[in-house]
Protein backbone atom coordinates (compact mmCIF):
# COMPACT_ATOMS: atom_id res chain seq x y z
CA UNK A 1 0.00 0.00 0.00
CA UNK A 2 3.06 2.52 0.88
CA UNK A 3 3.88 1.89 -2.94
CA UNK A 4 0.76 2.69 -3.99
CA UNK A 5 1.14 5.43 -2.26
CA UNK A 6 4.13 6.92 -3.39
CA UNK A 7 3.36 6.51 -6.86
CA UNK A 8 -0.63 8.46 -6.63
CA UNK A 9 1.93 10.49 -4.45
CA UNK A 10 4.23 11.76 -6.83
CA UNK A 11 1.91 11.65 -9.73
CA UNK A 12 -0.25 14.49 -8.46
CA UNK A 13 2.48 16.11 -7.04
CA UNK A 14 4.35 16.36 -10.40
CA UNK A 15 0.84 17.46 -11.88
CA UNK A 16 0.33 19.98 -9.42
CA UNK A 17 3.46 21.16 -10.30
CA UNK A 18 3.27 21.10 -13.95
CA UNK A 19 -0.08 23.31 -13.61
CA UNK A 20 2.15 26.04 -11.63
CA UNK A 21 4.40 25.99 -14.46
CA UNK A 22 2.01 26.35 -16.86
CA UNK A 23 0.55 29.29 -15.01
CA UNK A 24 3.86 31.18 -14.53
CA UNK A 25 5.45 30.56 -17.92
CA UNK A 26 2.67 28.93 -19.92
CA UNK A 27 3.59 25.74 -21.93
CA UNK A 28 7.57 26.42 -21.83
CA UNK A 29 7.02 27.22 -17.91
CA UNK A 30 5.20 23.15 -17.97
CA UNK A 31 7.71 21.93 -19.94
CA UNK A 32 10.68 22.80 -17.56
CA UNK A 33 8.37 22.20 -14.53
CA UNK A 34 8.25 18.41 -15.50
CA UNK A 35 11.67 17.94 -15.77
CA UNK A 36 12.79 19.47 -12.64
CA UNK A 37 10.01 17.15 -11.25
CA UNK A 38 11.86 14.36 -12.59
CA UNK A 39 15.06 15.71 -11.64
CA UNK A 40 13.68 16.00 -7.86
CA UNK A 41 11.68 12.95 -7.91
CA UNK A 42 15.50 11.14 -8.76
CA UNK A 43 16.94 13.12 -6.33
CA UNK A 44 14.12 12.72 -3.41
CA UNK A 45 14.73 8.95 -4.09
CA UNK A 46 18.28 8.84 -3.88
CA UNK A 47 19.68 11.37 -1.72
CA UNK A 48 16.58 11.98 0.87
CA UNK A 49 18.90 11.64 3.67
CA UNK A 50 21.95 13.72 2.65
CA UNK A 51 19.34 16.65 1.51
CA UNK A 52 17.62 16.69 5.10
CA UNK A 53 20.48 16.09 7.70
CA UNK A 54 22.75 18.84 5.59
CA UNK A 55 19.87 20.83 5.93
CA UNK A 56 20.07 20.81 9.74
CA UNK A 57 23.81 21.23 9.35
CA UNK A 58 23.68 17.28 11.72
CA UNK A 59 26.70 15.47 12.62
CA UNK A 60 27.17 11.59 12.72
CA UNK A 61 27.97 9.78 15.53
CA UNK A 62 28.77 6.79 16.76
CA UNK A 63 28.81 4.46 20.10
CA UNK A 64 31.98 6.24 20.93
CA UNK A 65 31.37 9.30 20.51
CA UNK A 66 27.74 9.09 22.25
CA UNK A 67 27.20 6.16 24.04
CA UNK A 68 23.74 6.66 25.35
CA UNK A 69 22.29 7.90 22.15
CA UNK A 70 24.36 5.20 20.23
CA UNK A 71 23.07 2.13 22.07
CA UNK A 72 19.23 3.24 22.91
CA UNK A 73 18.62 3.44 18.49
CA UNK A 74 20.56 0.19 18.25
CA UNK A 75 18.36 -1.70 20.94
CA UNK A 76 15.00 -0.17 20.00
CA UNK A 77 15.97 -0.45 15.35
CA UNK A 78 17.91 -3.99 15.91
CA UNK A 79 16.47 -5.69 19.09
CA UNK A 80 13.12 -4.56 19.09
CA UNK A 81 12.22 -3.98 15.84
CA UNK A 82 14.51 -6.46 13.71
CA UNK A 83 15.70 -3.74 11.33
CA UNK A 84 18.89 -2.55 10.14
CA UNK A 85 21.36 -0.56 12.15
CA UNK A 86 20.35 3.39 11.18
CA UNK A 87 23.22 5.89 10.76
CA UNK A 88 22.77 8.22 13.91
CA UNK A 89 22.86 12.22 13.63
CA UNK A 90 22.87 14.76 16.46
CA UNK A 91 20.90 18.05 15.28
CA UNK A 92 23.49 21.18 16.92
CA UNK A 93 19.76 23.06 18.32
CA UNK A 94 18.57 23.38 21.44
CA UNK A 95 15.08 23.07 20.48
CA UNK A 96 14.00 19.29 21.52
CA UNK A 97 12.95 17.54 18.57
CA UNK A 98 13.76 14.58 16.28
CA UNK A 99 13.08 12.96 12.92
CA UNK A 100 13.88 10.51 10.75
CA UNK A 101 15.02 10.34 7.15
CA UNK A 102 15.93 7.58 3.99
CA UNK A 103 14.20 5.92 1.07
CA UNK A 104 14.27 2.67 3.10
CA UNK A 105 15.19 0.99 6.04
CA UNK A 106 18.12 -0.38 4.51
CA UNK A 107 18.91 3.69 4.05
CA UNK A 108 17.49 4.83 6.77
CA UNK A 109 19.25 8.14 9.14
CA UNK A 110 17.75 8.88 12.81
CA UNK A 111 18.34 12.32 14.16
CA UNK A 112 17.99 13.73 17.20
CA UNK A 113 18.57 17.65 18.67
CA UNK A 114 20.53 18.71 21.78
CA UNK A 115 18.57 19.93 23.23
CA UNK A 116 16.20 16.84 23.46
CA UNK A 117 19.18 15.00 25.05
CA UNK A 118 19.15 17.33 27.47
CA UNK A 119 15.61 17.32 28.45
CA UNK A 120 14.83 13.70 28.09
CA UNK A 121 15.50 10.79 30.39
CA UNK A 122 16.65 7.60 29.01
CA UNK A 123 13.09 5.86 29.17
CA UNK A 124 11.79 8.53 27.67
CA UNK A 125 14.51 9.06 25.02
CA UNK A 126 13.62 5.06 23.83
CA UNK A 127 10.14 6.22 23.22
CA UNK A 128 10.93 9.02 20.88
CA UNK A 129 13.58 6.60 19.77
CA UNK A 130 10.99 4.25 19.10
CA UNK A 131 8.83 6.91 17.05
CA UNK A 132 10.80 7.82 14.46
CA UNK A 133 12.21 3.80 14.60
CA UNK A 134 8.50 2.88 13.94
CA UNK A 135 8.52 5.54 10.30
CA UNK A 136 11.17 3.76 9.48
CA UNK A 137 9.05 -0.02 9.96
CA UNK A 138 5.84 1.51 8.48
CA UNK A 139 7.98 2.58 5.55
CA UNK A 140 6.86 6.39 5.81
CA UNK A 141 9.90 7.71 5.07
CA UNK A 142 10.35 8.29 1.68
CA UNK A 143 6.92 9.49 1.63
CA UNK A 144 7.88 12.18 3.55
CA UNK A 145 10.89 13.31 2.27
CA UNK A 146 8.80 13.72 -1.25
CA UNK A 147 6.11 15.50 0.26
CA UNK A 148 8.63 18.11 1.80
CA UNK A 149 11.21 18.46 -1.83
CA UNK A 150 8.00 19.20 -3.73
CA UNK A 151 6.68 21.54 -0.81
CA UNK A 152 9.45 23.91 -0.58
CA UNK A 153 9.89 22.92 -4.73
CA UNK A 154 6.00 24.90 -5.50
CA UNK A 155 6.77 27.28 -2.10
CA UNK A 156 9.31 28.52 -4.69
CA UNK A 157 7.01 28.79 -7.68
CA UNK A 158 4.52 30.14 -5.82
CA UNK A 159 7.07 32.90 -5.20
CA UNK A 160 8.08 33.18 -8.63
CA UNK A 161 4.41 33.98 -9.61
CA UNK A 162 3.77 36.39 -6.85
CA UNK A 163 6.28 38.43 -8.29
CA UNK A 164 5.33 37.71 -11.74
CA UNK A 165 1.84 39.03 -11.22
CA UNK A 166 3.05 42.19 -9.04
CA UNK A 167 5.37 43.41 -12.22
CA UNK A 168 3.38 41.90 -14.76
CA UNK A 169 6.25 39.31 -16.09
CA UNK A 170 4.26 37.17 -18.49
CA UNK A 171 2.08 38.71 -21.31
CA UNK A 172 -0.72 36.96 -22.59
CA UNK A 173 0.99 34.92 -25.35
CA UNK A 174 3.15 33.39 -22.95
CA UNK A 175 1.12 32.61 -20.54
CA UNK A 176 -2.43 31.91 -20.83
CA UNK A 177 -4.17 32.64 -17.46
CA UNK A 178 -2.15 35.85 -17.59
CA UNK A 179 -2.42 38.28 -13.53
CA UNK A 180 -5.07 36.22 -12.50
CA UNK A 181 -3.55 32.91 -13.87
CA UNK A 182 -0.48 34.05 -11.69
CA UNK A 183 -2.31 34.85 -8.37
CA UNK A 184 -4.40 32.02 -8.35
CA UNK A 185 -1.08 29.81 -8.94
CA UNK A 186 0.43 32.26 -5.93
CA UNK A 187 -2.38 31.03 -3.34
CA UNK A 188 -4.23 27.78 -4.37
CA UNK A 189 -0.46 25.88 -4.76
CA UNK A 190 0.69 26.37 -1.55
CA UNK A 191 -2.39 25.10 -0.15
CA UNK A 192 -2.94 22.47 -2.02
CA UNK A 193 0.69 21.51 -1.40
CA UNK A 194 0.14 21.72 2.71
CA UNK A 195 -3.19 20.40 2.45
CA UNK A 196 -1.25 17.10 1.02
CA UNK A 197 1.27 17.49 3.63
CA UNK A 198 -1.19 17.75 6.65
CA UNK A 199 -3.55 14.60 5.35
CA UNK A 200 0.05 12.36 5.30
CA UNK A 201 1.67 13.64 8.13
CA UNK A 202 -0.98 13.24 10.98
CA UNK A 203 -2.54 9.93 10.76
CA UNK A 204 1.23 8.87 10.72
CA UNK A 205 2.35 10.49 13.60
CA UNK A 206 -0.86 8.84 15.22
CA UNK A 207 0.56 5.65 14.39
CA UNK A 208 4.54 5.88 15.21
CA UNK A 209 2.89 6.53 18.29
CA UNK A 210 0.94 3.46 18.64
CA UNK A 211 4.13 1.57 17.39
CA UNK A 212 6.52 3.17 19.18
CA UNK A 213 4.60 1.84 22.55
CA UNK A 214 4.53 -1.73 21.30
CA UNK A 215 8.36 -1.63 20.62
CA UNK A 216 9.49 -0.17 23.56
CA UNK A 217 6.53 -0.33 25.82
CA UNK A 218 7.58 3.39 26.81
CA UNK A 219 3.76 4.54 26.17
CA UNK A 220 3.69 6.86 29.81
CA UNK A 221 7.67 8.12 28.60
CA UNK A 222 6.59 8.80 25.15
CA UNK A 223 3.59 10.65 26.47
CA UNK A 224 6.08 12.82 29.45
CA UNK A 225 8.61 13.39 26.63
CA UNK A 226 5.74 14.53 23.88
CA UNK A 227 4.50 17.38 26.81
CA UNK A 228 8.37 18.40 27.42
CA UNK A 229 8.70 19.03 23.78
CA UNK A 230 5.35 21.34 23.44
CA UNK A 231 6.03 23.21 26.46
CA UNK A 232 9.12 23.74 25.34
CA UNK A 233 9.77 27.52 25.03
CA UNK A 234 12.57 26.91 22.26
CA UNK A 235 11.73 25.86 18.82
CA UNK A 236 13.46 24.95 15.54
CA UNK A 237 14.20 27.97 13.46
CA UNK A 238 11.46 26.69 10.74
CA UNK A 239 9.23 29.30 9.73
CA UNK A 240 10.85 30.08 6.40
CA UNK A 241 11.17 26.60 5.12
CA UNK A 242 8.27 24.96 7.04
CA UNK A 243 8.27 22.00 3.99
CA UNK A 244 10.27 19.68 6.42
CA UNK A 245 7.83 20.20 9.30
CA UNK A 246 6.12 16.87 9.00
CA UNK A 247 9.28 15.07 9.23
CA UNK A 248 9.96 16.62 12.95
CA UNK A 249 8.09 14.15 16.09
CA UNK A 250 6.81 17.35 17.88
CA UNK A 251 5.24 20.31 16.08
CA UNK A 252 8.38 22.37 15.17
CA UNK A 253 6.50 26.14 13.70
CA UNK A 254 6.00 28.96 16.24
CA UNK A 255 2.54 30.67 14.62
CA UNK A 256 -0.83 30.98 17.11
CA UNK A 257 -4.14 31.24 16.62
CA UNK A 258 -5.60 29.18 13.54
CA UNK A 259 -2.18 27.82 12.90
CA UNK A 260 -3.22 24.65 14.47
CA UNK A 261 -6.02 23.54 11.88
CA UNK A 262 -2.83 23.73 9.44
CA UNK A 263 -0.64 21.74 11.61
CA UNK A 264 1.20 19.24 10.24
CA UNK A 265 1.05 16.83 13.33
CA UNK A 266 -2.32 16.19 15.32
CA UNK A 267 -2.70 17.77 19.12
CA UNK A 268 0.02 17.08 21.72
CA UNK A 269 -3.30 16.39 23.90
CA UNK A 270 -4.70 13.93 21.43
CA UNK A 271 -1.63 11.97 21.21
CA UNK A 272 -0.64 11.75 24.98
CA UNK A 273 -4.46 10.69 25.63
CA UNK A 274 -4.09 8.08 23.11
CA UNK A 275 -0.76 7.04 24.40
CA UNK A 276 -2.05 6.64 28.10
CA UNK A 277 -5.36 4.62 26.58
CA UNK A 278 -3.28 1.84 24.90
CA UNK A 279 -0.71 2.20 28.41
CA UNK A 280 -4.50 1.11 30.37
CA UNK A 281 -5.23 -1.75 27.41
CA UNK A 282 -1.56 -2.71 27.34
CA UNK A 283 -0.74 -2.79 31.12
CA UNK A 284 -4.23 -5.44 31.33
CA UNK A 285 -2.44 -7.46 28.74
CA UNK A 286 0.46 -7.95 30.47
CA UNK A 287 2.50 -6.28 27.49
CA UNK A 288 4.69 -3.47 29.31
CA UNK A 289 8.05 -3.67 29.96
Amino acid sequence: MNGLKVTVLMVTLVLLFMAVGYLVGGQRGMILAFLLACVMNFLSYWYSDRIVISMYRARQIFEADHPRLYRIVKEVATVRALLPMPKVYIVPSKAPNAFATGRDAEHASVAVTEGLLEILTDDELKGVIGHEIAHIQNKDLLIGTIVATFAGAIGILAAIARWGAIFGGYSRDDNRGGGIGLLVAAIVAPLVAMLIQFAISRQREYKADAESGRLTGKYRELASALEKLHQSPVRLKLDQRPATAHLMIAKPLSGRGLSGLFSTHPPVEKRVERLRRMMQDSTYQGYVS
